[in-house]
């Protein structure tokens, strides 16, 4: 991110990966800071706050949302299971200095968006999202499976059969009058 001039500038993310490793590692690191001494938060200029308190969190985390969407292949498809502003609110709460000692949280148990989701809950994820590719494969593949088989001249003389045995003999006034005798024992 070049920040010349007051104007936001993004890096591409070509030409991030085609810088070197040394000078990456420098714009993703707190420890790059251009200050000797941490800047007053509440004096600071507004540049002097994102350059030393918010980018140094924020640029790592959004360099590993990068590299979780391409391991999503949200890049390759227009619909994904994968939600960026859930993964980055993990990320941050999870990579915050004042809980260094604390073990993972996941993002549904995560205090405040438990709190969140009380009050705005989300709508279910659909189907075709939950499932892999071979998981919704299968599904089609037993459909159509399913389909053919009951297609089948056979299988439909036996269908036809049940339903007819089913009408014969009145299987569910049957059971009616079964429990009807027994609620009058």
């Amino acid at each position: 991110v070049s920040l010349e001039a007051g104007i936001l500038e993004p890096l591409h993310m070509e030409q991030f990966y085609s810088t070197p490793a040394a000078v990456q590692e420098s714009l993703l690191t707190p420890e790059a800071a251009p200050f000797p001494e941490p800047p007053d938060p509440k004096t600071c200029s507004p540049r002097d706050y994102l350059e030393y308190y918010i980018f140094p969190v924020l640029l790592p985390g959004m360099a590993e949302l990068l590299h979780q969407a391409k391991k999503e292949k949200c890049f390759e498809r227009r619909r994904t299971k994968f939600i960026a502003c859930d993964f980055l609110t993990e990320w941050l709460y999870n990579k915050n200095p004042k809980r260094k000692d604390e073990s993972f949280t996941e993002f549904f148990s995560i205090p405040f968006v438990n709190e969140w989701l009380k009050d705005h809950p989300r709508p279910p994820i659909p189907l075709s999202l939950l499932l892999s590719e071979e998981e919704a494969s299968i599904v089609i593949q037993s459909f159509w499976r399913g389909y053919r088989v009951r297609c089948d001249s056979e299988i439909q003389e036996l269908r036809q059969w049940q339903k007819q045995l089913r009408e014969e003999k009145n299987i569910f006034q049957r059971v009616k009058e079964f429990w009807a005798k027994q609620e009058a024992k």
